[in-house]
């Protein structure tokens, strides 16, 4: 059994890197407890990173479970750098742009159900739902998808950019002239 300990020499509070390269010999050689010990070392970096990535906790909840099954199986192709959690991030980040593709494939909202997806956003008074269910109707799908994905999902541009497979700056202006018209509109309402 291999115990996961951090010390004040870890930089950030991450555990020792010999002993997570000691956990994925460990899980390469079929030791039934390291997987058991690298997830009690790592898990909640691993889902905290997903959680920043995802912005969504079943989705990330899900990486998680995703992460070690792939750490499991591809233990016996790991080979020590001295940086043992970024691979593990790595297969993370991966596996988070994975689950971001399948929900690209999800993600284009139809018109009738934005609005429901407007009322179930936790952030937003029940004003505000009322008024950003008015604007989304000014804009064109297109428009309303970046709109949704920045301003109410919190996805950064770039990650909106990669999500959609759009250059950056298609998805910055397609957003600014989005947000202009939805000043415009506002501006002559009241």
């Amino acid at each position: 059994m291999i115990i996961c300990l951090t010390s004040a020499n870890d930089s950030g509070g991450q555990p020792e890197s010999s002993r997570l390269d000691r956990c994925l010999l460990g899980i390469a050689d079929e030791d039934p407890q390291a997987l058991a010990d690298l997830y009690d070392c790592t898990s909640a970096s691993v889902y905290a990173f997903a959680l920043s990535i995802l912005k969504n906790t079943q989705d990330a909840e899900d990486v998680l479970h995703d992460c070690y099954l792939h750490i499991y199986s591809a233990a016996s192709g790991y080979r020590s750098s001295g940086k043992p959690m970024a691979w593990i991030l790595t297969i993370t980040r991966n596996l988070c742009l994975l689950k971001l593709r399948e929900r690209k494939r999800m993600a284009d909202i139809p018109p009738e159900n934005w609005e429901p997806y407007l009322q179930a956003c936790e952030n937003a008074s029940p004003e505000d739902r009322l008024i950003l269910t008015e604007c989304m109707k000014l804009l064109s799908d297109e428009e309303r998808q970046l709109v949704i994905l920045h301003a109410v999902a919190g996805f950064k541009h770039r990650e909106t950019a990669k999500l959609l497979e759009l250059p950056l700056s298609t998805v910055l202006s397609k957003y600014n002239r989005a947000m202009k018209k939805l000043k415009n509109h506002i501006g002559k309402e009241y």
